[in-house]
C-alpha cells in the first residue's frame, strides 16, 4: 500500500512538474508584433549585443537574457530651418516636414537597439531633429537658390542622399520629405519669379503673335486649298457629267440600233414564218381539195362506167370520156389556182419581208445620223408597206376569190349532177341497171338532136 501511494505520488508530480514546466516554457516564448521590432539582449550570439526580431517570435532564456520592443510608428518632425547660407551667400528659409521611423534592415535594426532602445520618443525626435537639421544646412550650402527653386527633385535627393545615412546610424530611415516653402528676406527667389513670370509673359505673346500669324497663314493655305480642291471637284464633276452623258447616249444608239435590227430579224423570221405557214397551208388546202375532188371524180367516173356498161356504145363511151375530161380539168384548174394563189402571196409576203428589212436597215443607219430624219423615214416606210401589203392582199383576195367562185360552181355543178342519179336510181326503185337504160336513152336523144 505504501508502495502505491507512492507512485501515485510520484505521476503526480511528474504531471504537475511538466505542466509548470509548459506554462514556464509557454511564458517566455515571446512573439512579435508586425508594428513592432522585439530586441532581445543579455547573453546573445557571440560578438553581438543584441538580437533583433521582425515578425515571428522566438525563446527568451530567463534570467540570462531579457527583452523589449521598439515601435515602428513613423514620427513627424517639423524642421523650420531659416537663414541658411546658400552656395551663392544668400540666406534662405527653407520650413519643411521629415517623417522618419525605425528600419526593418537587420544592421539597422541592430543601430536602433544599440542606441535608442530605452529612450523615449521625445527624445528620439529630439536627436533626430538636430541630425536633419545640420544635414538640410549642409545640402543648402551646396546648391544655388536656381538649383533648389527651379530643380525640386534634385534637391530632394540631395537631401535623401545627406541625412539618411546619419539617421540610420541611430537605427531610423527616412520616409518622407516634404518642403513646405522656400523663401530669402532679399527677396531674389521674388525676383526670379517676377523675371520668369515677365518673361513667360512676353514669351506667351510671342507665342500667341506667331500662333496667330501661323493660323492667318494656315486659314489663307485652307481657303485656298479648298477652293483649288472645288474648282477641281466641280471640274471632275462636270467632265464626268458629261462623259456619263456621252457614254448614256452612246448606249442608247447602240441599244436603240440594237433593237431596230433586232426588230428587222423578228419581222423578217415572222414573214417568212408567215410565207412558210401560207404554202403550208395552201398545199393542205389543195390536197384536201384534190382528195375531195378525186373521189368526187371517183364517184362519177363509176357511174360513167356503169352508164358505159349498160349502153355498151361507142357515144356512151364518149360521153364518159367527155365527163371525165370536165372533171379533169376541174381538178387541174382547182389545183392550179390554188398553188397560184399560194405562190402569189409567198412572193408577196417575201416581198413584204425584203422590202421592209431593207426599210429597217436603212432606218437604223439614219438613227444613227439623225434621230428625226428616222422618224420621217420609218412613217414613210411604214406607209408605203401597209400600202403595198393592202394591194397585194386585194390582188391575193381578188384571184382567190375568182378561183373560189369557179371552184364552186363545178362543185355544185357535180352535186346536182349526183343527186340527180341518185334520185334516177331511187326511181327506178334502186335498180342500177334500170337507172343506166334511162340515161343511156338520155345521151341518145341528145346525140339524134
Amino acid at each position: 500500500m505504501g508502495a502505491a501511494g507512492f507512485g501515485i505520488v510520484s505521476v503526480v508530480a511528474f504531471v504537475v512538474l511538466a505542466f509548470f514546466t509548459i506554462v514556464f516554457m509557454a511564458s517566455r516564448y515571446k512573439r512579435c508584433p508586425s508594428d513592432k521590432v522585439l530586441v532581445i539582449y543579455g547573453r546573445v550570439e557571440k560578438g553581438r549585443s543584441s538580437k533583433t526580431i521582425h515578425g515571428g517570435g522566438a525563446f527568451v532564456w530567463p534570467l540570462i537574457q531579457d527583452y523589449a520592443y521598439l515601435s515602428l510608428t513613423p514620427i513627424t518632425i517639423s524642421i523650420p530651418l531659416e537663414n541658411a547660407l546658400s552656395l551663392q551667400n544668400i540666406r534662405i528659409n527653407v520650413p519643411s516636414t521629415f517623417t522618419v521611423g525605425v528600419s526593418t534592415t537587420q544592421e539597422i535594426m541592430s543601430n536602433a537597439a544599440e542606441r535608442i532602445l530605452r529612450l523615449p520618443q521625445n527624445a528620439i525626435e529630439e536627436m533626430a531633429k538636430e541630425i536633419i537639421f545640420g544635414q538640410l544646412r549642409l545640402t543648402v550650402a551646396s546648391l544655388t537658390i536656381e538649383q533648389i527653386n527651379q530643380d525640386r527633385e534634385s534637391f530632394l535627393e540631395a537631401i535623401r542622399r545627406n541625412v539618411e545615412p546619419e539617421l540610420n546610424k541611430i537605427g531610423l530611415q527616412l520616409i518622407n520629405v516634404n518642403i513646405t516653402d522656400i523663401t530669402d528676406a532679399s527677396e531674389y527667389i521674388s525676383s526670379i519669379g517676377k523675371k520668369a513670370a515677365s518673361e513667360a509673359i512676353n514669351q506667351a505673346k510671342v507665342d500667341v503673335a506667331e500662333q496667330s500669324k501661323l493660323g492667318a497663314i494656315g486659314e489663307a493655305n485652307a481657303i485656298r486649298e479648298q477652293e483649288i480642291k472645288v474648282a477641281e471637284a466641280m471640274a471632275a464633276a462636270e467632265i464626268g457629267r458629261k462623259t456619263a452623258d456621252a457614254n448614256q447616249r452612246q448606249r442608247v444608239q447602240e441599244q436603240e440600233a440594237q433593237a431596230v435590227q433586232g426588230e428587222n430579224t423578228a419581222n423578217a423570221n415572222i414573214a417568212k414564218y408567215n410565207a412558210e405557214l401560207e404554202i403550208q397551208r395552201a398545199k393542205a388546202n389543195a390536197d384536201s381539195e384534190k382528195g375531195k375532188k378525186t373521189a368526187e371524180a371517183d364517184q362519177r367516173i363509176f357511174v360513167q362506167e356503169q352508164e358505159a356498161s349498160a349502153v355498151k356504145g361507142e357515144n356512151t363511151s364518149k360521153a364518159s370520156i367527155a365527163d371525165y375530161n370536165a372533171e379533169l380539168e376541174v381538178k387541174r384548174a382547182a389545183a392550179l389556182k390554188q398553188a397560184e394563189v399560194a405562190k402569189y402571196e409567198a412572193q408577196v409576203a417575201i416581198q413584204q419581208a425584203v422590202y421592209k428589212a431593207e426599210q429597217e436597215r436603212l432606218r437604223a443607219e439614219e438613227v444613227v445620223r439623225q434621230e428625226i430624219e428616222k422618224n420621217k423615214i420609218e412613217i414613210a416606210a411604214e406607209a408605203e408597206a401597209e400600202k403595198t401589203r393592202r394591194e397585194a392582199q386585194g390582188v391575193a383576195d381578188g384571184i382567190l376569190a375568182k378561183y373560189k367562185a369557179e371552184a364552186e360552181g363545178t362543185l355544185k355543178l357535180l352535186e346536182a349532177k349526183a343527186e340527180g342519179y341518185q334520185k334516177l336510181v331511187e326511181s327506178v326503185g334502186g335498180d342500177a341497171q334500170a337507172a343506166s337504160t334511162l340515161l343511156m336513152i338520155e345521151k341518145l336523144e341528145e346525140l339524134v338532136a
